[in-house]
């Protein structure tokens, strides 16, 4: 992924004939950016394509000129989705300066809105943390949009107390179970009144009228909320080692309980060989400069794995994790993937990439 801003292509104006009547065609103006015109530059530049015209019946007007200016340069506004263009990470500030002090990170894939641009840096909402930015690591307008669109995911927020999840879109089938208030999962499909959800690597239907449903984008840390994380590791991982308890919570769960809760959420319906794929890619991850260097701070990431972030890890280690997901665990621990190094996965019917059962891997 190169470095870059998604820079809009200005236009000049070249006037010709049409079936008789003078009409306007837009050409872009080679290097140069909108955001870089005024409206007697982009005059200046109609004119200098005189040798293109046949008949001169149109001036554009300054309204006409601004409009345009300001349409090229709508990737920059405010509430403009704004990420990521690096491989690790990149240092948010408390000001625009290099020498500012660092209030948080933004990762790779993660992103956020634009608050304030300026032609260095920008100013970002990303989660609970704003900051600045250095333009040189971040993505804007298309190039943002299309990467948000690849790494992005609807997601259904369930907003009652226990919510069945349907094989089919209807009331008169059998169910996979049951899913209880906070759940958050993946959205595959929108039907009418059902939405479709990746369950345990099954497709499962909830009643839309018991669901929050929005598009989510995985978001940056503040700085405090990374020490904050990284001390209930610390902690957790104490009283792991003086009380020998194991299972009821995921802070204190070894890690083969907690990446087979992890698989079981995600994949618990898919054959082994889906299972074990999902424990490479979380491995992946932690072998990877780009996420936590701890498989706690992997799965409980900001944004990465729903079931994490709702409790359903949680309330899996409680319930108890079956053993082909435990196994599943235990294989990718000791290092084995059946996907290469991808880090991501996705109900297939997405994108390319590795396909196991339900699941397709990148």
């Amino acid at each position: 992924m190169k470095a870059g801003k998604g820079l809009k292509t200005a236009y000049r104006f070249s006037l010709t004939a049409a079936a008789g009547l003078g009409a306007i065609i837009m050409l872009p103006l080679s290097g140069r950016t909108a955001g870089a015109m005024s409206s007697a530059e982009v005059l200046e530049e109609a004119s200098a394509g005189a040798a293109d015209v046949v008949e001169v019946d149109i001036v554009p007007t300054e309204k006409e000129v601004q409009e345009i200016i300001e349409k090229n340069n709508a990737w920059k506004n405010p509430g403009s989705v704004v990420m990521a263009n690096v491989y690790t990470s990149v240092n948010v500030r408390k000001e625009a300066d290099e020498t500012s002090e660092q209030i948080g990170l933004l990762y790779k894939d993660c992103g956020g809105y634009i608050v304030e641009y300026t032609d260095r840096w920008t100013l970002i909402k990303s989660g609970d943390m704003e900051g600045w930015v250095c333009n040189d690591y971040l993505l804007f307008g298309d190039e943002a949009q299309d990467l948000l669109d690849d790494v992005g995911v609807m997601q259904a927020k369930v907003n009652t107390d226990q919510l069945r999840v349907r094989k089919e879109p209807n009331t008169e089938c059998d169910t996979w179970g049951l899913v209880g208030v906070g759940e958050v999962y993946d959205v595959v499909d929108e039907l009418d009144g059902w939405v479709k959800i990746d369950f345990e690597g099954e497709g499962g239907y909830l009643s839309e009228q018991y669901l929050d449903i929005s598009f989510h984008m995985d978001y940056g840390e503040t700085l405090a909320a990374i020490k904050e994380r990284e001390e209930a590791e610390k902690r957790a991982k104490l009283e792991a080692e003086r009380n020998k308890y194991y299972g009821k919570y995921a802070a204190t769960a070894s890690d083969v309980v907690l990446l087979g809760a992890l698989i079981q959420c995600e994949a618990g319906n898919q054959p082994y060989e889906g299972q074990v794929a999902v424990g490479a890619v979380v491995m992946n991850r932690l072998r990877s400069p780009a996420y936590p260097n701890t498989l706690y701070g992997v799965i409980y990431a900001s944004g990465q794995f729903s079931p994490a972030g709702s409790g359903g890890v949680d309330r899996r280690i409680a319930a108890g994790v079956n053993a082909s997901c435990l196994q599943a665990a235990q294989e990718a621990l000791d290092g084995h993937s059946n996907v290469g190094d991808a880090t991501h996965f996705r109900a297939t019917g997405y994108r390319d990439g590795i396909v196991i059962a339900g699941h397709v891997f990148w």
